[in-house]
């Protein structure tokens, strides 16, 4: 029974690892989102009006972002573009793995490690995404062009 229990921990540990490196390129949105969400929500829109108030902050952090990583050229505002993504992306990254290592780890220095090991992965991993998704490619590769 401990077997299991085991099992079943990696496999919440992996599951949520994969998860926060899929959503890391979305956490700059989604603290834009949550952030306009409340502020709606403050100023008396109500809970339904706080949550499409957050939803269009989201959608419009993350599509102009990439707008601009497409149509912006100077290699170093690009680079300021990607860095407000990613910043957000390995903050969150550091504190999920802050979160899971102060559990199994009793010494404090090796948990501060682990951490900013995670949030370099996670920082990385939403880098990579970034640049993947605001790279325009040619939708006819390997098609013969008559």
């Amino acid at each position: 029974m401990i077997f299991i229990g085991i099992l079943l921990s990696i496999a919440a540990i992996g599951f949520f690892c994969w998860l926060l490196f899929t959503l890391a390129v979305f956490a700059l949105p989604f603290f834009a989102g949550v952030t306009a969400g409340m502020w709606a929500y403050d100023t008396g829109a109500g809970w339904l009006g706080a949550i499409i108030v957050g939803a269009l902050a989201a959608g419009l952090t993350f599509g102009i972002g990439q707008l601009l990583l497409v149509f912006v050229r100077p290699l170093w505002a690009r680079i300021a573009i990607a860095l407000a993504f990613v910043a957000p992306a390995a903050i969150a990254g550091y504190h999920a793995t802050h979160g899971i290592v102060k559990h199994t780890m009793p010494s404090e220095g090796w948990q501060l490690i682990f951490s900013v090991v995670g949030a370099i992965a996670v920082g990385v991993t939403a880098l990579m995404r970034m640049v993947a998704m605001a790279t325009p490619g040619s939708t006819g590769q390997g098609l013969a062009r008559g």
